[in-house]
């Protein structure tokens, strides 16, 4: 399977670069994932397609501000972003310009103080972290939130790259499904009838890396922490249908599901990679962005339905003017259409 296949033209002009004044306003395509049939709607008319006997899964990941500008005493800026704690205690982060940062360099932002320990793979650096007072109380006033490479303007409010939901702090990115909801919106599911489930996956910096092989099966896949407690594995058994709001909710129950398509309860790392010819045995609907060309997450969207249809869909949301990545507006790929 070619990388090729799964790239389509993109201008820059369809990149949302800022959040809809409220978040169920976005627009919602609706793809027939076994007929490829499409109708277009409001986000908040997803409602309609949820009712009696369905789970509604959601990630409660928090993104948290691990972007930091650091100095060294000569005055060398470089930018950290912290990826995960290692067992050590230290923290694997990328950073930029790495030839300035090399091990035994130190640098320093604040409170806090930045020593260069080791160089890991994918360019990473392993980084021991001093403070002065605890360290995510240091990184609310010096850090910043990250956003993805192809946002180019400023976030005014930084809860608009949080889901209403967000709980448990660990991500560098949002699950961006998610951020279409509201309150209200989550209340009305409810009244249909549709439960709610709430698992935990912490979104890493490779969601947005590019597939760089030519041949979709020899990418290798970053991993990802998740946790499915036993109440939200609980609320899953005797769902009639289980819609997994975004990619990152679908690929936790992938990773935590029994040859049976029964959901345990798990905590751990994932690197499930999906791409067509992948068994689907648990999830039933997907509520989902739109994708970069070639990406990871567009052959996972591609393995739900077909990877015509997806393209199809996306050439028609462009040339309807949908807003596309993660302000941009929603898909929703349902077995009942």
């Amino acid at each position: 399977m070619k990388t090729s296949d799964f790239d389509y033209h993109l201008p820059p002009s369809a990149i949302a670069q800022h959040p809809l004044p409220n978040r169920e306003e976005s627009r919602l395509l609706v793809l027939g994932k076994h007929t490829g049939r499409i109708q277009h709607r409001m986000f908040s008319e997803i409602i309609d397609y949820l009712g009696e006997g369905d789970v509604l899964v959601r990630n409660d990941t928090k993104v948290f501000p691990a972007r930091v500008h650091a100095k060294k005493t000569t005055g060398a800026t470089v930018e950290f972003l912290l990826i995960e704690q290692l067992p050590s205690g230290h923290w694997a982060c990328m950073v930029k310009p790495g030839r300035r940062a090399r091990p035994g360099d130190v640098f320093y932002a604040g409170e806090i103080t930045l020593r260069i320990v080791d160089l890991l793979q994918e360019g990473y650096r392993e980084v021991r972290i001093d403070s002065s007072v605890p360290l995510s109380e240091a990184l609310e006033r010096i850090g910043e939130i990250p956003l993805p490479p192809y946002i180019h303007e400023p976030l005014r409010e930084a809860s608009r790259y949080q889901t209403v939901f967000a709980h448990s702090t660990g991500s560098v990115a949002a699950p961006t499904a998610g951020l279409h909801f509201t309150e209200e919106l989550l209340r009305k599911v409810e009244e249909k009838g549709c439960k709610i489930a709430t698992l935990t996956l912490h979104v890493g910096p490779g969601t947005f890396r590019p597939v760089k092989t030519d041949i979709v099966q020899n990418h290798v896949m970053h991993a990802e922490a998740f946790e499915i407690t036993p109440a939200c594995a609980q609320t899953l058994q005797g769902a009639k249908r289980v819609v997994a709001l975004g990619t990152t909710s679908l690929r936790a129950l992938g990773a935590a599901a029994n040859s049976s398509g029964n959901v345990l309860p798990l905590k751990g790392k994932t690197d499930i990679f999906i791409y067509p010819g992948y068994s689907f045995n648990v999830v039933d609907a997907l509520i989902t962005n739109f994708h970069l060309p070639k990406s990871t997450l567009l052959m996972l969207v591609s393995a739900f339905s077909r990877r015509e249809w997806i393209l199809h869909a996306y050439e028609e949301a462009l040339n309807e003017g949908y807003r596309f990545f993660s302000f941009g507006d929603a898909m929703f790929i349902t077995d009942q259409l």
